[in-house]
């Protein structure tokens, strides 16, 4: 689990592996061409090639509205160059929800980030896709003030993040483990976990995070998809298994924010989430509150 402590806003515990570091004078291989991009009232036979949220996929045998990445129907092919976002909130509507954002947080970014969880904003009904999106956007308007910080602004606090309980230790240094990105992503415990998770070194070199958008977006993707934080539930399960929003704020902060910890906090949280959801036009669902 991991403790988040933003900027402005005091939360909760989040919680891996060194990076396969390229060679330094090795030459990533360009990207493949981006297929048609996928359409759910398409049927596709088997070999049948799409993009999807930037990556290509082939279908392994006759489909029909399953999205890549969501069912085992598809088979991975890769990142993508030059293919259209198809994600479930346009850019536009991003620019409507974080209208004074700092120019870290594009919206490139996210949708670059989103091959590293395809099931997330990917699974069940369009309203699903769209509310667990809008869900993930409030708390990372929440916790970084509409996307207004890149990193914690309470310097004081920065050498607190450091577990030297954990075998690995703080390599970067006691100071360099403070919050960073949309989620305020913090703790030398987390870095290690994320960055194992996600093929970086974020443990030696967390600043990353700070520095990449793409990796800013990755880190809060890791949580919401594989961390149950103090809830029992991560908070994709919450928005796809019909647990609701409210679950959600169980994950990132229930320990301090439900169960009457801060009302108001938590009503604050389900004010964003209502706003975006009107924002993009969907349902926000029940179970909002915890």
């Amino acid at each position: 689990m991991l403790t988040v402590l933003s900027a402005v806003i005091a939360t909760v515990a989040f919680l891996p592996a060194t990076a396969n570091a390229a060679a330094p004078d090795s030459t990533p291989a360009p990207a493949a061409a981006c297929a048609p991009v996928w359409s759910s009232s398409t049927a596709y036979s088997a070999g049948g090639a799409v993009s999807h949220h930037g990556r290509n996929w082939t279908a392994k045998w006759w489909t029909q509205n399953e999205n890549p990445g969501a069912t085992t129907v598809w088979a991975d092919g890769g990142a993508c160059a030059g293919g259209v976002s198809d994600f479930v909130i346009s850019e536009a509507e991003f620019d409507r929800i974080f209208p004074d954002r700092d120019s870290f947080y594009t919206y490139q970014g996210l949708i670059d980030a989103l091959h590293a969880y395809p099931r997330f904003a990917n699974t069940g009904t369009e309203a699903m896709r769209s509310r667990e999106a809008a869900a993930f956007l409030t708390h990372a308007d929440f916790e970084s003030v509409g996307l207004q910080y890149v990193k914690e602004i309470n310097e004081a606090n920065y050498w607190i993040k450091c577990d030297y309980s954990q075998p690995f230790g703080c390599p970067a240094g006691q100071s360099a483990y403070y919050g960073r990105g949309p989620i305020m992503f913090s703790w030398n415990f987390n870095y290690k976990a994320a960055g194992d998770a996600l093929g970086l070194d974020l443990l030696n070199n967390p600043w990353l995070v700070e520095q990449d958008p793409s990796v800013a977006w990755q880190t809060a993707l890791w949580y919401w998809n594989t961390q149950n934080g103090p809830g029992t539930m991560t908070s994709h399960e919450a928005m796809v298994g019909g647990a609701g929003f409210g679950e959600t704020i169980r994950s990132l902060n229930g320990a301090l924010e439900c169960d009457g910890g801060n009302p108001a906090s938590v009503r604050a949280r389900v004010a964003k989430y209502e706003r975006i959801t009107g924002i993009i036009g969907t349902n926000p669902g029940s179970g909002l509150t915890c």
